[in-house]
């Protein structure tokens, strides 16, 4: 589950992160009462507001500006709350701005020169082992350090059973360059970040950047985190965190159901019971030459409610040009779906597009007889030759 910046330097501070302050605004005048709560409590003059969405590359799309004063601050907010948002990760359309972050500047002159680094924990898979992932490269797009600068990115691998060791710490801040007072509060930064992450289950914890302040404090400007959905049931409190206006609705609507769904860009629906299948059934759509428009897993369970849900999903999407179920009964009877994928077709009312329907397995005959008594207009096939025909006729 993916949170906002807001939220995830909230948990950081909770476990004893330093951070830069920033205070959560919905409007304008909210924006305004933040900028001044700051200054009393932080003694800033100059606020960084910054959009809350759930992409990366704000900066670069216009979603973090500097304000230099309060009059800055009412302008500024005014024009990004609401805003259309477009960065490489959000894709043409982007992202609306519902809320912003108003932050105390940081970046204030003292008597050593500032720095940015990059720093992030997630699990190595190949080694089972939590990673520490750092550089001196701070501020900047870490794919592009690591094709030009390889040598820039360090990882510091942490045994599961002893957790991170004081002497890693000490190396990470040394492979950073830094000594002194910087050189102590690395050290409780590290060590604070990697125990915030094993505190919430994440799967990752994404600082960029960590500032050394001209004053040698050693603070979280960002943070991306994600949270592992499958422990969410032992953190009730950061499940809530969850915003659904960032997702897609049509995977929000699907999680109702317990279905397995991501949206594509092509003009083919699909809906099948397992991933396996899925992945053989969106090859067949190509083959065939369409293209899918979706992932839709039912599951084992699939039943008339489910198949219903489903089949609304695939057609609220307007590119949908035809609908693919293809089923292969093994927990589930294939006369079962039958049952389903009629009962839906008369529920949903007048379909416009073709729906293909192959069963294969446990009562597949019975239940391609259920769909060719139906009247409806429903195109059946047994085997996935019958149903990538049918696909490539009405495409």
């Amino acid at each position: 589950m993916n949170i906002h910046e807001y939220q995830a330097k909230a948990i950081l501070k909770q476990h004893g992160v330093p951070i830069q302050e920033g205070i959560l605004a919905h409007s304008p005048k909210e924006a305004l009462e933040a900028a001044r709560q700051l200054q009393e409590q932080t003694g800033t003059g100059w606020w960084v507001l910054k959009a809350q969405i759930h992409a990366g590359g704000r900066g670069k799309g216009g979603g973090v500006k500097l304000a230099r004063s309060i009059e800055d601050v009412e302008k500024l907010s005014s024009e990004m709350i609401g805003m259309q948002l477009v960065t490489h990760q959000t894709g043409k359309e982007g992202k609306k701005v519902r809320k912003i972050l108003v932050a105390q500047d940081v970046y204030y002159p003292g008597p050593v020169q500032k720095e940015e680094y990059y720093m992030s924990v997630l699990l190595n898979r190949k080694t089972g082992r939590d990673t520490i992932m750092y550089s001196p490269e701070g501020g900047m797009d870490i794919e592009e350090v690591s094709d030009k600068t390889p040598e820039l990115i360090f990882k510091e691998e942490i045994d599961p059973g002893v957790g991170l060791l004081p002497f890693q710490a000490r190396k990470i801040a040394f492979n950073l360059g830094l000594a002194g007072n910087a050189f102590k509060e690395m050290i409780g930064f590290v060590t604070s970040l990697y125990r915030a992450y094993r505190g919430v289950d994440a799967s990752l914890f994404e600082i960029n950047p960590v500032l050394k302040t001209t004053d040698e404090k050693i603070l979280a400007v960002d943070a991306k985190v994600n949270l592992d959905d499958n422990a969410l049931f032992r953190h009730p409190d950061l499940a809530e965190m969850r915003d659904v206006e960032e997702e897609d609705a049509a995977e929000v609507e699907a999680g109702k159901y317990n279905l397995n769904f991501v949206k594509l860009d092509g003009n083919v629906g699909c809906m099948v019971n397992g991933a396996g299948l899925a992945m053989a059934t969106m090859d067949i759509i190509k083959l065939s030459g369409g293209e899918p428009a979706n992932f839709l897993d039912v599951g084992g369970g699939a039943n008339a409610e489910t198949v219903e849900a489903g089949l609304k999903i695939i057609l609220n999407d307007p590119s949908v040009k035809a609908v693919l179920i293809n089923i292969f009964g093994g927990i589930v009877r294939c006369d079962r779906v039958a049952s389903g994928v009629v009962e839906a077709y008369k529920k949903l009312g007048n379909i416009n597009v073709p729906v293909i329907v192959r069963l294969q397995g446990t009562n597949a005959e019975q239940g391609k007889q259920v769909i060719d008594d139906s009247g409806l207009k429903v195109r059946s096939a047994i085997t996935l030759q019958e149903a990538a025909a049918i696909v490539k006729e009405v495409v």
